[in-house]
């Protein structure tokens, strides 16, 4: 049961930054997508470029060529981790705004892809590092605010919380 402390009251802005991040990525995918051939790439710096490419799977291209079905499978399964992480965000207390930010981070970037995929039938992806012919897969805005939320996730469960929040 929620307690005024544990419910989505003032929660908002939380879920505000979790669309900005959806906002965010869905505009640039936009640019991107409509200002680039596919796999036309554009040098910013020597290790960095805005290369156009279509991700029918998950991360690092995983499952891009099971024939059709992980679009769907993908997109569910976005949308009920979506759906844990508002939870959570309900379940956190207000002064736990660590947590509250990489959930968020998570949950507009988790929205920004599955968005895509239900779309499209791809994400669009966008961002390219790469060193001496060596290339990061390719990623986008909603991929970043992933990693980002996990990685903040990570640190706040190996840190000590204080036990009055």
């Amino acid at each position: 049961m929620s307690t005024p402390e544990t419910s989505m009251r003032g929660k908002w802005p939380w879920l505000g930054l979790a669309l900005a991040v959806l906002a965010l990525d869905q505009i640039t995918k936009y640019w991107a997508h409509s200002r680039l051939m596919l796999h036309e790439s554009i040098e910013v710096l020597p290790v960095f470029s805005i290369t156009l490419a279509y991700n029918t799977g998950a991360a690092f291209s995983f499952l891009a060529d099971a024939g059709g079905w992980q679009r769907w499978f993908l997109t569910l399964l976005a949308v009920g981790v979506s759906a844990v992480v508002v939870f959570w965000m309900a379940q956190a207390r207000k002064a736990e705004r660590g947590w509250l930010l990489c959930l968020s981070l998570i949950l507009g970037g988790a929205l920004g892809n599955a968005l895509d995929r239900a779309l499209h039938g791809f994400v669009v992806d966008f961002l390219d590092l790469h060193y001496a012919g060596w290339h990061w897969p390719t990623f986008n805005v909603a991929d970043m605010a992933i990693v980002g939320g996990a990685v903040l996730f990570v640190w706040f469960s190996l840190t000590p919380r204080d036990p009055a929040r």
